[in-house]
């Protein structure tokens, strides 16, 4: 277990009066205790206000639980056996079955289906809704993470050096996602998972778009988006690469989007609202005609990501709309966007404004055609 993670977590179940929270979101796993694994069967981690906290989880999964987490006690089921009902024996066993227990309804392995599993077998507890917590409490970075987040900028730094140094016209982009890749694993990411690397037009669409057997041709912006992790910590960096000379249209565009959100990063200090921070680059945009509509977020939380549907963390995103306060160390994946170039940082909230953690020169850069 993570000591300064647990006092965390406990206090937020002292203030919600919780006699002990029932933990199944997959990154509250890997943050509180070291471990995290899939859901393809139900898992826990049980952790009361007052003892030990224990974990409930498949026989298969038992022996690198024991490795990760070697202070955590264990339970383990059978393939067999009803997961949830496994769980509630564990709870009753150990008295809590009339016991107040804190769950995040929002995390994805809280579904519907598992609730009614769960409130069926536990039929005395009383469930206390703290839905959003899971997120809630990483999203201010202790140092550790922080420089873990360091590290995988790195990566993504080293590795967007990478491809301007080998890449021209005629790669298909599939290989400039496997020079990606390559890097990646070779510089110590937990993965080779890229991120979107394509050929961009539009105001936004491309960021999520694929199309890996295009080649590069002279006049392609190729859009780079790097998302490595380490110790499941994922830092981000998006450039884009035009194929031979850069237009004077498409320089003034860069350096206007680069101008704006250098703007918005100075104003990232702890106490700022989301939505002032998020106006800063929407309203400079729109103003501007640099686009006609911004229904994108401008940023997102950056940090630990595991086994979930969700490759993004929006628990505090920059919106129109966001009331949140920004406090230190945070941190930030930023993104401007407009007529297929993108700009991004992984960026950390300080007194003195937003510290870049990705810091490679903020610049539209090319490559050879040919």
């Amino acid at each position: 277990m993570h000591a300064e993670a647990l006092m965390r977590l406990r206090a937020a179940m002292q203030q919600n009066a919780v006699d002990i929270m029932l933990v199944d979101h997959g990154e509250l796993l890997a943050w509180l205790t070291g471990f995290t694994v899939s859901e393809t069967l139900y898992r826990a981690c049980l952790v009361p206000l007052n003892g030990e906290p224990w974990m409930v989880l498949r026989q298969l999964d038992e022996a690198p639980c024991r490795t990760q987490s070697p202070n955590l006690d264990v339970e383990s089921y059978r393939d067999d056996q009803d997961a949830w009902h496994a769980v509630a024996q564990s709870l009753i066993r150990r008295g809590y079955q009339q016991a107040r227990i804190g769950a995040d309804f929002y995390s994805y392995g809280m579904t519907v289906h598992s609730w009614q599993q769960l409130s069926r077998y536990l039929p005395d507890v009383r469930w206390c809704d703290l839905t959003g917590l899971s997120d809630r409490l990483r999203s201010v970075k202790f140092p550790a993470e922080i420089a873990a987040l360091r590290q995988a900028a790195a990566i993504a730094d080293a590795t967007l050096m990478a491809i301007g140094a080998e890449v021209e016209g005629g790669w298909r982009v599939r290989d400039v996602a496997a020079l990606a890749a390559g890097q990646f694993l070779q510089l110590g990411a937990d993965t080779g998972e890229t991120g979107p690397i394509v050929i961009a037009s539009g105001d936004n669409g491309f960021l999520h778009a694929s199309g890996h057997e295009q080649r590069l041709e002279k006049g392609d912006v190729l859009h780079v988006e790097l998302i490595p992790k380490v110790k499941h910590y994922s830092a981000r960096l998006m450039r884009p690469y035009i194929v031979g000379e850069i237009s004077t249209q498409r320089a003034e565009l860069a350096a206007q989007l680069i101008a704006i959100q250098d703007q918005q990063f100075a104003a990232m200090k702890p106490g700022m609202v989301a939505h002032d921070v998020d106006a800063i680059v929407r309203d400079a945009v729109l103003s501007r005609g640099l686009r006609a509509d911004y229904p994108n977020i401008t940023g997102y939380a950056l940090g630990l990501y595991t086994r979930t549907p969700r490759p993004s963390d929006f628990s505090c995103s920059f919106h129109a709309n966001a009331q949140w306060l920004l406090e230190e160390n945070m941190v930030f994946h930023m993104y401007i966007s407009a007529q297929g170039l993108a700009f991004s940082e992984t960026v950390r909230v300080t007194p003195a404004g937003a510290e870049r953690l990705t810091n490679l020169p903020r610049q539209l850069l090319s490559l050879p055609d040919q």
